[in-house]
């Protein structure tokens, strides 16, 4: 059993995270930190996790998160730089679920965030934390850059082609759509009910800050070529789960896509290969930490259509972190995250 730390523990993202480690057989949770609600019960704001801990939130001290094995960041951007290179001088494994460790080019990253990065040394030895891609990495890493929601989804759904070099990797287009838990718990006019309700919107359609995280995959997996690629976001009236829709030119018609997918997730506990022609939907994963994925070639012409959909705040958030922490640790995988998907 590890001792382990939450460090923002009031988002979505944050609970979501104890929900899902209050029920690891190998974890005991030590601290949950939030300095607004200093010596507040965590159950008294997530009543829902009322038989399951009582445990209290406190402010995050360097002495009690060094007790820890493992401390996980569920911040904003900017927050984990600050304690990170301390918390691992000091022996604690780190897991950032927000976006410091995530962008290996740091100039880049201060582009995109509007903040220096200022862990320089401690980016050169951090892994990005999607497992279908760094397993070995993730099991010695120190520091693991947790990846972005859309990040996942769309990089999961382009990895067998980009790899396997069947595609146009210059004319990329990645659609896709959100639930509002994706922009947070703090308080936004836009994300209001009556604002975010009964609407369908684009947003960051001239360049979102998740752009440059999914372009750094998938030229990984390009053979460090980068891509060309489109990504717009939406926000749907719904509270949790990502649907990404991503389009490709084929260069190789006689390839058997649906055979290309299945064995490279063959091997993947939370990636799920769907029958050819399937329509996956965000509920089909609801509060899972599954991938679902499809294949359509429209009219069976040169055009592959993937669709691609996960629920944000677990494969694209806190589910990915425990899996993480699962490897880094050697517990397998799925340890703490064997519930299907909530239907409906």
């Amino acid at each position: 059993m590890i001792n382990v730390g939450l460090v923002g523990g009031t988002g979505y993202t944050g609970v979501e995270l104890l929900r899902i480690l209050v029920q690891h057989p190998e974890v005991n949770l030590k601290v949950v930190t939030s300095r607004g609600e200093e010596g507040k019960p965590v159950a008294d704001m997530y009543p829902n996790l009322r038989p399951y801990t009582d445990i209290c939130f406190s402010v995050p001290q360097l002495e009690t998160l060094s007790e820890c094995d493992l401390v996980f960041f569920a911040t904003p951007h900017g927050v984990a730089m600050e304690m990170t290179p301390d918390l691992v001088a000091n022996g604690v494994r780190i897991i950032d679920l927000g976006a410091d460790f995530r962008i290996y080019d740091t100039d880049e990253y201060s582009k995109w965030y509007g903040i220096e990065h200022t862990c320089k040394d401690i980016m050169a030895e951090t892994i990005y934390g999607l497992p279908e891609v760094n397993r070995e990495q993730i099991k010695d890493a120190r520091v693991v850059g947790n990846p972005g929601c859309y990040p996942t989804a769309v990089q999961l759904g382009y990895l067998p082609l980009i790899k396997s070099g069947v595609v146009d990797t210059q004319n990329l287009i990645a659609d896709c759509k959100s639930g509002v838990s994706g922009a947070g718990r703090q308080a936004k006019v836009g994300t209001l009910l009556c604002e975010a309700s009964e609407s369908f919107s684009a947003y960051g359609a001239s360049g979102h800050r998740h752009l440059p995280e999914i372009k750094q995959g998938l030229a990984f997996a390009n053979q460090n070529k980068d891509v060309g690629l489109t990504f717009v976001p939406h926000l749907t009236p719904m509270i949790r789960g990502i649907h990404a829709t991503l389009y490709a030119k084929l260069t190789d018609t006689n390839v058997d896509l649906q055979k290309l997918y299945e064995e490279f997730y063959q091997d993947e506990h939370f990636v799920d290969v769907m029958p050819f022609g399937s329509h996956p939907a965000t509920r089909n994963v609801k509060g899972s930490n599954f991938n679902q994925i499809s294949l359509h070639r429209p009219q069976d012409g040169d055009t592959i259509v993937v669709l691609s959909v996960i629920d944000n705040l677990v494969k694209g958030a806190a589910g990915q972190a425990v899996q993480n922490m699962n490897i880094m640790f050697g517990f397998p995988e799925h340890t703490g995250m064997t519930q299907p998907a909530m239907l409906p």
